[in-house]
């Protein structure tokens, strides 16, 4: 029986819920359509789960544990191929799921880094590398759930009881370590989650994990966080982070710094969570992604504005250091601007 780090968490971060390989498939959760409907898209190709994470199928954390499923599903694709084709196989899947986004290429890659590392060997050794891929990435998922429980237990410790605490897009596994770590010390908190157009993570996603919680709940529009924030709704904001830079800038959805400016400008402090990027020494590593951006002129694949009128979409845009109040971690919480410290705590786990 697999151990599995996925025991209290909302239906969105059950394992099975958010990639699974088996029998030559990958399953993945349909995010775009949650929590209207709870379907998956099945994957028999790994160059579909390429898609499905490009298309948002699955976003935030969800594509770590895409891309090692569809590092199994390539070893199953190549299984009757002789040895070295097979492995041939396995390091171009490794090259081209490691790279299915450009902002988070660097975690992607670790994963089916490692994974092809463990096929080639199963492959050279004669076992099974669909089956060790798989173990893997349980095992990676299993680091990822409770290295991202300490950053929540630091996260609600910061927090008083009853803080009411502003959202942006859908930080996944680190809303499941909130949900946990408030449970076990008995704190309360009054949830608000800015909606995060043109996908809507905030309003589909991040809100219904606290809401199948039991947590007081509520969806703003994007354009109504100054308000909330001006007439004292907010203590905290929060938001995970693609990618956090050694030098202390965070790149993460696109309106995360807006907030952060809006929160500085009336005294709320903002609370980024995640694990530094040990090989981004500086926010000059940081490549943002452009989207299509159609998907900003429709909503629920309804046009909105008029054929011809144009739009842009930056999937991410970087918050400085300025504006952050702490980057909370698995070692504790560091100031932006030293987070070298976080070197000076220990070993650095394996994350990924």
């Amino acid at each position: 029986m697999l151990n599995r780090q996925d025991d209290g968490m909302p239906f969105l971060l059950q394992y099975e819920n958010v990639a699974w390989y088996e029998d030559g498939e990958v399953r993945i959760l349909d995010r775009r359509v949650f929590p209207t409907e709870k379907r998956h898209v099945v994957c028999k190709d790994y160059h579909e789960v390429i898609k499905a994470i490009q298309d948002m199928v699955t976003q935030s954390a969800g594509p770590f544990t895409a891309v090692g499923m569809g590092m199994a599903l390539a070893a199953y694709q190549c299984k009757d191929m002789p040895e070295k084709k097979q492995i041939e196989f396995l390091k171009t899947a490794s090259e081209e799921l490691g790279n299915a986004r450009p902002t988070t290429a660097n975690r992607y890659s670790q994963i089916t880094t490692r994974a092809y590392e463990l096929g080639k060997e199963a492959i050279e050794s004669g076992k099974d590398p669909i089956n060790r891929i798989f173990e893997d990435t349980i095992d990676s998922m299993n680091r990822r759930y409770s290295t991202m429980q300490k950053v929540g237990d630091y996260l609600v410790d910061m927090m008083p009881n009853n803080s009411g605490v502003l959202t942006q897009c859908y930080g996944e596994t680190i809303i499941g370590a909130i949900i946990r770590a408030a449970r076990r010390t008995d704190k309360d908190f009054k949830i608000f989650d800015a909606e995060t157009r043109p996908f809507m993570q905030g309003a589909r996603l991040t809100s219904s994990c606290f809401q199948e919680a039991g947590f007081d709940t509520t969806v703003v529009t994007d354009n109504m966080t100054n308000f909330i924030l001006e007439r004292g709704d907010i203590d905290f904001y929060t938001s995970a982070a693609d990618s956090i830079t050694m030098d202390g800038y965070i790149a993460n959805k696109i309106g995360t710094k807006q907030i952060a400016i809006l929160a500085n400008r009336v005294g709320v402090p903002y609370f980024v969570t995640g694990i530094p990027d040990l090989d981004k020494k500086s926010k000059d590593a940081i490549k943002i992604e452009y989207r299509d951006p159609e998907q900003c002129l429709e909503f629920a694949g309804i046009r909105t504005s008029m054929k011809g009128v144009k739009s842009i979409y930056p999937a991410f845009d970087i918050t400085s250091p300025e504006l952050i109040g702490a980057i909370v971690t698995d070692k504790g919480a560091f100031s932006p601007y030293s987070l070298n410290d976080y070197l000076k705590k220990g070993k650095v786990e394996e994350f990924y």
